[in-house]
């Protein structure tokens, strides 16, 4: 008697699913029972290049362990052939419920020197792909009344970190986005959730090891594997998750966050209106004390990980 997985029957898109946090996720979705559709350019970790030798060998892992998978190369960057990912799904499968927002690029610069094609390209496949992806999904999802979308965020994003400009601004839009997708597809019961991810791969690879402080660094986060993301992905997707949707979550080795958003803190107000003198005289100083410093993800996540 075969037993009953926890996604038996749903077919996935995991994007960038050629390497690293992907990969992970891919196998464990197919490993949940999930059919999988693993898309993946094969560029260099700077969008260079194309190579569709991981996204095969991922579905040839899957199928090795039993699971069933396509691989797919095209980019989610350009609205008609993120279209084709999704109808590579269908046209396999008869049908998509899942999609996995995963696909991105570096191309880390301080802000004074980035270049305008550095920060164009970089929201192009990460927050404009994770629209792409999802519009492509969305009519699908409203006509079977269900699905579920978890896209990648960063805490370069939700908190900070030195020379990411275009990488924090694409990060911070993609929370925005799901929480718009969940909002308006709510009726539909389409759910959607980030993850914001700490694990070593090669979009680390831009981070500097030139002092003994940098080193340690990187050498505590190459002890947080992508495989540790993927629980938390494959259980989204799960019928313990039907009533998940808008959140952020973040996965640090074996710990696991629920993320804050915006609300308001502080008020002030003022029966005469407000002036630019009495701002200053009085909104600043009240409001000073709950204020947030400029800090990086370095210094709010300041333990090792578990």
């Amino acid at each position: 008697m075969s037993v009953i997985k926890m996604l038996d029957g749903q077919v996935i898109v995991v994007t960038g699913a050629g390497r690293g946090i992907g990969r992970a996720i891919a196998m464990k979705l197919a490993a949940a029972g999930a059919k999988v559709v693993v898309n993946d350019l094969g560029v260099s970790a700077d969008g260079e290049g194309s190579d569709t030798g991981p996204a095969a060998e991922v579905v040839k892992e899957i199928s090795d362990l039993g699971g069933v998978a396509i691989a797919n190369f095209d980019s989610v960057a350009e609205w008609d052939s993120a279209h084709e990912i999704i109808q590579a799904a269908i046209d396999n499968f008869g049908r998509v419920d899942g999609l996995v927002n995963n696909a991105g690029i570096v191309r880390d610069s301080i802000f004074h020197k980035m270049q305008e094609e550095a920060f164009d390209i970089v929201l192009k496949v990460h927050l404009k792909g994770s629209f792409n992806m999802s519009r492509a999904c969305a009519p699908h999802f409203r006509e079977q009344s269900g699905g579920c979308m978890v896209h990648m965020t960063s805490t370069s994003g939700l908190i900070g970190n030195l020379g990411q400009a275009n990488y924090m601004a694409a990060k911070l839009g993609i929370v925005g986005l799901s929480k718009s997708i969940a909002l308006d597809m709510s009726r539909y019961n389409v759910r959607s959730n980030c993850i914001s991810p700490f694990a070593w791969s090669r979009l680390f690879g831009a981070v500097p090891t030139n002092t003994p402080e940098q080193q340690a660094r990187v050498e505590k986060i190459k002890q947080m594997t992508p495989e540790k993301i993927a629980p938390l992905a494959t259980a989204l997707f799960s019928d313990a998750a039907k009533d998940i949707t808008g959140q952020i979550f973040a996965v640090r080795n074996n710990e696991i966050f629920l993320m804050s958003q915006s609300r308001p803190i502080r008020a002030a107000h003022t029966a005469e209106g407000w002036t630019p003198e009495t701002v200053s005289e009085r909104v600043f100083s009240a409001f000073q004390p709950s204020m947030y410093l400029l800090d990086r993800t370095a210094d709010i996540f300041s333990w090792d990980p578990v």
